[in-house]
């Protein structure tokens, strides 16, 4: 193995970890590599070995290593792996949206079983402030539509659905509002969408199910032909 050289004064951890980096990605540690010791990297490194430690805790977040107990630190990956919030933020609207339709007809199911009081009122308000929005900017529209589907969705009284919901909030805000970049969405399209919702918000209200299911996915399958078209 060849020496990868000195490094400049800090930040060393992160120097370090881009050092290695770049070793792991030209194939000097192949996955499934064995890394040197910490007692080596250091040398090589001209660091100290808790500055190899953390670098290799950051590898390891990274998804590019792995320590395993009495053995040493293995390659796993030749580049970082992605998290789940950085590959929303890549992703089309029209895949966003396959998902959501998943994930909102079920919490929609959910909820017209589980809805609380205090989720009626926040579902009828929320109803409410995407009324008034739709004679606004666009983001502020699509704000309010997005709150009353979170609504909905907190109503399942599932943490797993919100969470998964909040991860996709800020993608799906994005991609829409640089659509409507492109192409406005006219008063009439968000007054039609006004009977949809109304109808979602009533029928988990009256705690049907079937209903609230069927409205759901009629909604946000109607968006995602217009995303096709």
């Amino acid at each position: 193995m060849s020496s990868v050289g000195p490094l400049r004064p800090s930040p060393l951890v992160e120097q370090a970890a881009e050092r290695l980096r770049a070793q792991i990605a030209d194939d000097t540690w192949p996955v499934g590599t064995r890394l040197p010791g910490e007692t080596t990297l250091a040398k090589d490194l001209g660091v100290g070995r808790s500055t190899v430690r953390e670098a290799l805790r950051a590898l390891a977040g990274a998804g590019m290593v792995r320590p395993r107990q009495g053995a040493g630190v293995f390659v796993t990956a030749t580049r970082p792996v992605e998290d789940f919030p950085a590959r929303l933020r890549r992703a089309a609207v029209a895949d966003l949206y396959e998902v959501r339709t998943l994930l909102e007809v079920q919490a929609a199911r959910l909820a017209a079983g589980r809805r609380t009081d205090d989720d009626i009122a926040a579902m009828r308000a929320a109803l409410d402030a995407r009324r008034a929005a739709a004679d606004g900017p666009g983001d502020a529209f699509i704000d309010a539509d997005i709150a009353l589907h979170a609504t909905v969705v907190a109503a399942a009284h599932n943490p797993v659905l919100t969470d998964l919901f909040a991860e996709f909030a800020p993608a799906l805000r994005q991609g829409l509002i640089d659509l409507l970049a492109l192409v406005d969405v006219p008063r009439a399209e968000r007054d039609h969408g006004d009977a949809a919702h109304a109808d979602l918000v009533a029928a988990v209200v009256a705690g049907d199910a079937e209903t609230a299911g069927r409205v759901a996915r009629a909604e946000l399958e109607a968006v995602q032909v217009k995303l096709g078209s």
